[in-house]
């Protein structure tokens, strides 16, 4: 069996994430499209103390880019469609038929969340209603389809409305037609967003379907465990192994060692391995590179953890930490906050890893958190005293 050591596994997987393709001169359409044919799909979250989750993979691996271009790709071209892939994601429009029969599932109420689940358990008739509505309204939000205002939710703050469009949502009948400024999502009937010729598309069997996502999976990847893999685009451990064999039995994936790996690895036929990488960026905790936690760990050797939900007290490195790629190693974590109202870009803390090197990795962190505020608007970066790279970075912002 093929062994790999770690810094080969680091380089395949960085390849498989467009972290070895040429860096951009400008950006347009051409080169996030390139991104996401890299990572597959982009993934949502709310949260918006630098910049949302979705918009810093494209950060990550091109730098500055113009925002509004994903708009336009997804709500204007309607190249691309938001569902559940890895949470919820932005997903290439090819993949809509993959993930029917997930949307199969909770229309049978086989998958989902609980509170969306139980609001059509127990109100059929009020989730038709929200359908019969956006069929004659077109577009809305949940607040529009509320007939009296919301009192307090028990369920993240969310009432039967939201929660009612949100098991449409998960069963397909239901898409997002765009979003507002304030990123709430409008939903519209599926047939008015998803485009005709999209939605003709034969509907391939969950098997075959499966396996095509694990496929993917494993292009972004490069090289990766079961467990990785099937994470991806949240499948079920019986149904990723199942999907898994098959892609080994076709030649698709071979099995291979990689050095301090307990769990076997899978490396993707056409993955490549370059001799080095030279690239530095910011990677969200929702960049598709680092989130799976576990994984993280293996390849650089760094313990990654979101402590937005840890009380202040408690934090060890911040509420909203980025990793430093510099290189083939991760060799420092930010923490950041975007001032908007003073136009300063605040690094909260700014903490060394294991593979930072003295002078180099301060020198290319202050030049990326410069690129960073100017990507963001913002005129300024302010380094507070947190951390010990704080300083040095401090002197070079």
């Amino acid at each position: 069996m093929e062994r790999l050591t770690t810094k080969q596994a680091r380089r395949i997987a960085l390849a498989a994430q467009g972290f070895n393709d040429p860096a951009p001169t400008s950006v347009g359409a051409r080169q996030l499209r390139r991104v996401l044919s890299r990572t597959q799909l982009l993934q949502i979250d709310s949260v918006n103390v630098f910049a949302r989750a979705h918009l810093m993979p494209a950060f990550a691996r091109l730098g500055p880019w113009p925002v509004p271009l994903l708009e336009q790709l997804a709500f204007g071209n309607r190249e691309l469609f938001e569902y559940w892939g890895h949470e919820a994601s932005f997903l290439p429009m090819e993949l809509h038929p993959l993930l029917r029969w997930r949307m199969a599932r909770a229309e049978a109420m086989e998958e989902g969340w609980g509170g969306p689940l139980r609001v059509f358990k127990e109100r059929p008739e009020f989730v038709g209603s929200l359908l019969h509505r956006l069929h004659d309204e077109g577009p809305c939000g949940a607040g529009a389809l509320r007939d009296a205002p919301r009192g307090k939710g028990t369920w993240w703050g969310w009432d039967d409305v939201k929660r009612g469009l949100e098991y449409l949502f998960w069963s397909g009948r239901v898409t997002t037609s765009r979003r507002t400024n304030g990123f709430e999502r409008l939903y519209d009937v599926t047939e008015r967003v998803i485009p005709a010729a999209v939605l003709s598309l034969p509907t391939p069997t969950r098997e075959d379907a499966q396996r095509e996502l694990v496929r993917r999976s494993a292009v972004a990847h490069g090289v990766a465990t079961e467990k990785d893999l099937r994470d991806y685009f949240r499948l079920r451990p019986d149904e990723g192994r199942v999907a898994l064999a098959s892609l080994v039995e076709e030649g698709a994936l071979r099995p291979v060692q990689v050095e301090g790996w307990k769990q076997p690895a899978y490396l993707h036929v056409d993955a490549t391995q370059p001799r080095w990488v030279r690239r530095q960026g910011l990677l969200s905790p929702f960049d598709p590179l680092v989130w799976e936690r576990s994984r993280t760990l293996r390849l650089w050797g760094v313990d990654y953890r979101i402590e937005i939900y840890v009380p202040a007290p408690k934090r060890v490195y911040g509420y909203y930490c980025l990793l430093f790629l510099q290189d083939e190693a991760i060799r420092a974590r930010v923490d950041l906050k975007a001032d908007r109202k003073t136009g300063v870009l605040r690094v909260l803390a700014a903490w060394r890893e294991a593979e930072a090197l003295p002078g180099a990795t301060a020198e290319g962190l202050a030049r990326e958190l410069r690129r960073a505020a100017e990507w963001q608007g913002l005129d300024a970066v302010v380094v507070e005293d947190r951390g010990d790279l704080a300083r040095e970075l401090r002197l070079l912002v």
